[in-house]
């Protein structure tokens, strides 16, 4: 990030760096149990660890042109399915950006966080496998707990899912541009279909026990 930081100072226009957006992430699905240690920070150090480091190496330049920050989050910070560890990191963006979104309007920079639905086809994000691949990254402890069965059944849902998502992110792009050029951006851009947005405002606003039901009723096969 060091070296990336003096490249942009030593190639900087005379207006200085109005916006950084920060897109980075990585996916994986499958239950909690079925990833190591080592995978879990792996997905952090990318999704949100990587999103912290640019915005703390770029944060001065910005702030001098006040300017914009904006961050790709997605609608799995509020809605978990088989994806805690993507949930999980783009729930902690979200969180981030609250404070840092108060911290920078008093120096006239604005934040923005962009919420995708299910995007999948259109940028491979979380990429659709078979049921042996997954069975065979599992351990031999998991194999006991999850039959062969169980997880083509599990896989076959997920793939259904992914593939019924948008093809086309042009939507997603639009909402960077209007938060990076918008005289008043939005603070949240909720970038989804109908359903995906009556979910999100479900885990809002229902008793969580009833909110869990619905999903499940939602995901179902």
């Amino acid at each position: 990030m060091a070296e990336v930081k003096i490249f942009v100072e030593e190639h900087l226009p005379e207006k200085g760096l109005w916006g950084i957006v920060n897109n980075a992430g990585i996916s994986m699905w499958g239950l909690i149990e079925w990833f190591s240690i080592d995978k879990y920070q792996q997905i952090v150090d990318i999704n949100l660890l990587g999103s912290i480091r640019t915005t703390l190496a770029f944060a001065p330049l910005v702030r001098h042109s006040k300017g914009r920050m904006v961050f790709l989050s997605s609608i799995s910070a509020f809605i978990s399915g088989n994806n805690s560890m993507y949930s999980m990191t783009k729930s902690a963006i979200e969180k981030f950006c609250d404070p840092l979104r108060k911290e920078m309007k008093r120096f006239g920079v604005l934040v923005s966080i962009i919420e995708p639905g299910n995007y999948s086809p259109a940028t491979n994000i979380m990429a659709q496998k078979s049921a042996y691949d997954i069975w065979n990254s599992l351990s031999g402890p998991m194999k006991e707990i999850y039959d062969i069965d169980f997880v083509a059944k599990l896989t076959d849902n997920a793939n259904k899912i992914l593939g019924e998502g948008n093809h086309n992110a042009y939507e997603v792009v639009d909402s960077i541009v209007d938060a990076l050029t918008s005289d008043k951006p939005k603070t949240r851009y909720l970038v989804a279909n109908f359903m995906e947005k009556l979910l999100v405002y479900f885990s809002l606003t229902l008793p969580t026990s009833v909110y869990d039901y619905l999903l499940s009723l939602a995901f179902r096969k």
